[in-house]
């Protein structure tokens, strides 16, 4: 069993991003990783590797290849042929180099918004347009919730050539049904748009949902999308670079593979160690103890808002370790992203930077002990009761 409510001083880490990035009196709820050691299996493989002391160049070959389409079989029950997986650096170069491959200064992507933040630095990083697809919100007591509006779904995914769907979705949480992703892979295919799906957090589930890959729904929408999976968020592993591009259509996977080759984007040995050590299945165990854990996180996140936050509203993440808060109605002046960073001392991700539905609301990152995620909304509560 893995202790989760014990974690490592991070400030010591020279490199840690995530913890020294902020002054030592500011606690850092804000980029998306864990607080967690990566699972035993894969620190293992890391200590192999560092023992036998030869640190060469490694190409990703026919075995990686077979782990990730393995597990794609063992999970989903998705059978993908491994000249399929190419070992991209990460997903955000994964749909950047998607972006590149295939689109024009005319025909660029299309996102839900509010969205994770990156796919919003596609249309400067590449030169192409972006047209955003706002979600419909709804709010029930200090739940908020979110939905598609599909005639705004149509009419701006029709004059993109990608349409990048983060599922589960960053911020948000939602894990969209097989309903849902069918209506949008339908709609993408009748005005030939490409679908590249951000899958990162496919694995990291709360409270017993399901996930199913958008190209497992049928052959004919595999032969549209881009499937982009990576261990570094489930098994908290983000620093080594390393994920995938699953793309069974070769049609679209050799202009892919020769954006990547053309960009020089090689994945580091290290990275391709803990990803196979990740995804043969030696890990499991120790995710289904994460997942409980982070779903005991996400639930006491919800009933501390609940309880003690009254004008604040929350979603109720079906996945990631990533909620989200609206203070639009808390009657904070300004940001409440500096409100928090100010006066409260937690470090949170800025609502805005995920498009300009996320003015008034911050990412809050609960992959870490309780203890830790307790002290935050603590300090949290008591900036806004001094306000």
């Amino acid at each position: 069993m893995t202790n989760f409510n014990i974690i490592p001083n991070r400030r010591n880490n020279i490199n840690g991003t995530k913890w020294t990035f902020v002054p030592k009196d500011v606690l850092p709820m804000w980029v998306a990783d864990m607080d967690f050691p990566a699972p035993r299996p894969i620190l293992n493989s890391l200590r192999k590797a560092l023992e036998h002391g030869v640190l060469g160049y490694e190409i990703p070959g026919g075995v990686l290849q077979e782990t990730v389409a393995a597990r794609m079989d063992r999970l989903y029950k998705w059978k993908v042929k491994p000249e399929s997986v190419l070992a991209v650096t990460g997903i955000v170069s994964g749909f950047t180099v998607a972006a590149r491959a295939f689109c024009s200064p005319k025909k660029g992507v299309a996102f839900h918004t509010p969205v994770y933040n990156e796919f919003h630095e596609v249309k400067d990083n590449v030169g192409v347009p972006q047209m955003d697809i706002p979600f419909v919100k709804s709010v029930k007591g200090n739940i908020i919730s979110y939905a598609i509006d599909w005639d705004v779904f149509e009419k701006q995914v029709k004059k993109a050539r990608i349409f990048l769907l983060c599922n589960p979705h960053n911020p948000l949480g939602i894990i969209f049904s097989r309903e849902e992703l069918s209506r949008m892979a339908e709609i993408c295919i009748k005005h030939k748009v490409l679908i590249v799906s951000d899958e990162i957090h496919s694995e990291l589930l709360l409270g017993g949902s399901k996930f199913i890959p958008m190209a497992k729904i049928s052959r004919e929408i595999e032969k549209h999308v881009i499937t982009l999976v990576a261990p570094s968020k489930t098994f908290n592993v983000p620093g080594l670079f390393c994920g995938f591009a699953i793309i069974p259509n070769e049609e679209l996977r050799k202009p892919f593979e020769m954006e990547m080759n053309r960009l020089r984007l090689h994945v580091a040995s290290m990275g391709l160690q803990a990803a196979n050590a990740a995804f043969s299945g030696q890990c499991d165990g120790w995710l289904r103890e994460l997942n409980r854990y982070l779903t005991g996180n996400r639930d006491f996140l919800v009933d501390y808002v609940t309880k003690y936050m009254p004008n604040v509203r929350t979603t109720l993440p079906d996945a990631t370790y990533l909620g989200w808060l609206d203070f639009t109605q808390a009657g904070i002046q300004g940001s409440p992203f500096e409100f928090f960073r100010d006066t409260a001392k937690v470090y949170l991700s800025d609502g805005k930077i995920f498009g300009k539905e996320g003015e008034g609301h911050v990412r809050i990152n609960f992959g870490t002990s309780r203890g830790t995620l307790k002290e935050g909304l603590d300090r949290m509560r008591k900036a806004m009761e001094r306000m």
